[in-house]
């Protein structure tokens, strides 16, 4: 399937599509001009006829997510993190999700299984196990139900995350009584995330399951013991449901100020072998190695068509954060 020519405004855009028009990307795909790991970041896909708290939180449409595997599968290595070393010969892409939302089953997985890809699901437990609004979909859900446009939604997520993780209740509170719409209720979770029964099916698969912690804070923000709690307790509930040592583990948000040292430590304590984050970038095969900080590239709406090409093609230009 061909790219589609959606593609996001701006430079880099035109950059992207001319990239793809002029034959160049094709060429640069055959004679590549890196070698390294490059991990990309979903956390849910969808379709027009589905009705998630907020559009703009989906990362790609069923289509772009089936066109965009398509394209890894015939250009570059799909690899999962127990093919990850600190000096990866090929063209390594590995695709994750956060989360754990019921999307990632019901749509990614079939994508996946038909180009036969891998892919690795990071879970957040707790939305697992007790099904609620995560707290960025329930400030977009207090946004939409008072009548709001959601060009606010961007500020207020940014505003959470500066948040001790002990104030977010209380803030989310206020929010919900400011806006009129109170706090969402349960039944407004109802169906987003994934079942266990549907995380044991993705690794009869053959996909990867890690951890994600319990309740999906940002770990710097707390203190010692409220950091190596989500994060034991996460491996705690893979291992009793899937049987699985978690090996692997995503930073919630992700971002430098995400995770410390301490973090990094209780991470590696916890048993894990490699720790994801979330800044742009991608490993070349001549970097230092860094198995508890591996940079991910994050795929979204401005990610799609041409600038998904451009964004694997030549990540050290189009792989930086937008």
């Amino acid at each position: 399937m061909a790219l589609s020519a959606t593609a996001p405004r701006g430079r880099r855009a035109v950059a992207a599509a001319a990239l793809e028009r002029s034959g160049l990307g094709a060429l640069l795909r055959v004679a590549p001009t890196w070698r390294g790991l490059l991990a990309l970041t979903y956390h849910r896909i969808g379709t027009p006829g589905d009705a998630p708290v907020d559009r703009a939180m989906w990362d790609a449409t069923l289509e772009d997510f089936d066109t965009q595997v398509a394209f890894l599968a015939r250009n570059f290595d799909i690899v999962g993190p127990a093919d990850v070393g600190p000096r990866p010969a090929g063209r390594h892409v590995l695709i994750t999700f956060d989360d754990g939302y019921r999307d990632n089953y019901t749509h990614a997985l079939p994508i996946l299984r038909a180009y036969n890809a891998t892919a690795t699901f990071f879970l957040t437990t707790g939305f697992l196990d007790r099904p609620r609004l995560a707290w960025w979909d329930e400030i977009a859900w207090m946004v939409r139900t008072s009548g709001g446009d959601g060009a606010e939604i961007p500020a207020l997520l940014d505003r959470v995350k500066t948040l001790p993780g002990t104030q977010r209740e209380d803030w989310l509170n206020r929010l919900g009584a400011s806006t009129g719409a109170g706090r969402a209720p349960a039944a407004a979770a109802a169906e987003q995330w994934m079942t266990w029964r549907m995380a044991r099916e993705l690794l009869a698969a053959g996909m990867t399951v890690g951890g994600h912690t319990v309740s999906h804070p940002i770990l710097a923000r707390l203190d010692e013991d409220a950091q190596r709690a989500e994060v034991v307790a996460c491996r705690a509930r893979l291992e009793a449901e899937l049987g699985i040592p978690m090996r692997w583990f995503s930073y919630p948000n992700g971002d430098g100020g995400s995770f410390d040292a301490r973090t990094r430590a209780i991470v590696a304590e916890a048993g894990a072998e490699l720790a994801f984050a979330f800044h742009a970038g991608f490993v070349r095969r001549s970097d230092a190695w860094d198995p508890y900080a591996l940079p991910r590239i994050a795929v979204g709406p401005r990610t799609a068509g041409a600038a998904f090409a451009a964004t694997v093609t030549l990540p050290q230009v189009f792989g930086s954060r937008r």
